[in-house]
C-alpha cells in the first residue's frame, strides 16, 4: 500500500531467504523485478529465475535488472511462464517466492498452483506474502473495497491460515506465519506472510531408535 511498506515486504523476504541458506531462488509473479534486483546483491544466491505472465512486466524487469537477450547472465533469467504449471526449469529451486501475487490468481486455480508449487516444483522453502483484508480500513478504504483492481480476493488473517494450514498438511510443510507492517492489536498488520518448509523425514533407523 505504501512505499514504505513495500520495502519492509521485500526487505523481509530477503532476510528470511538468507536465513534459509537457500542459493536458489526462484520468484513467482516478478512483476517489474524489484525482488531479484535486491538478490542479485547477495553472492550467497548463485541462480535466479523469475517468471510472469505480463509481458510488458517482463520487459520493465529486463531494463530494471540489465539483461541482454544477446549476452545471457549465467545467474540471473527472467521469462514468460505461469506459476499454475510446471516445466523443468522450474524443478530443483532451493526456495520459491510468491510476493503479493497470490491474491491475483482466480479462485478456481488455487489448487493448480499449490498443485504446480508445492507438488510439483516442490522447493524446500517457499515464502508467500498477501494484504490482510483486516487492515483495509486503517488504510482509510471503504468495506469490500480492494487495494489493486486485479485482485480477486484479500484474505483475513484466518482465511489465510485455514488456505496455508491446509497446503502444508497436504503437501509435506510446516507452515509459520509473521506479520509485516506497523501492527495493529486488533487487525493485525498490513501484510501477513506465510513461510513453509519442508518437514524432515527421519530416516528409517533413526525413527526406530527409541
Amino acid at each position: 500500500m505504501s512505499t514504505l511498506l513495500h520495502i519492509e515486504r521485500l526487505d523481509a523476504v530477503v532476510r528470511a531467504l538468507q536465513d534459509s541458506g537457500a542459493t536458489s531462488v526462484l520468484d513467482l509473479g516478478c512483476g517489474p523485478g524489484e525482488l531479484l534486483l535486491r538478490l542479485r546483491e547477495h553472492p550467497q544466491f548463485e541462480r535466479l529465475l523469475g517468471i510472469d505472465i505480463d509481458a510488458r512486466a517482463l520487459a520493465d524487469a529486463r531494463a530494471v535488472l540489465g539483461l541482454n537477450w544477446l549476452q545471457p547472465d549465467a545467474r540471473l533469467a527472467v521469462r514468460l511462464g505461469s506459476f499454475e504449471e510446471v516445466d523443468a526449469e522450474l524443478k530443483g529451486f532451493d526456495a520459491a517466492v510468491m510476493l503479493e501475487t497470490i491474491e491475483h490468481i482466480t479462485p478456481g486455480h488455487l489448487p493448480r498452483v499449490e498443485r504446480a508449487v508445492f507438488a510439483g516444483m516442490r522447493p524446500q522453502l517457499v515464502l508467500v506474502t498477501t494484504p490482510n483484508q483486516e487492515y483495509n480500513v486503517l488504510h482509510g478504504m471503504a468495506a469490500g473495497r480492494k487495494r489493486h483492481v486485479g485482485h480477486h480476493f484479500e484474505w483475513t488473517r484466518a482465511q489465510f491460515q485455514h488456505w496455508a494450514g491446509g497446503v502444508a498438511q497436504r503437501h509435506g510443510y510446516s507452515v509459520s506465519f509473521s506479520d509485516l507492517g506497523p501492527l495493529d492489536p486488533v487487525r493485525g498488520s498490513s501484510t501477513q506472510m506465510a513461510k513453509f518448509e519442508t518437514l524432515r523425514v527421519r530416516p528409517l533407523c533413526e525413527a526406530n531408535v527409541l
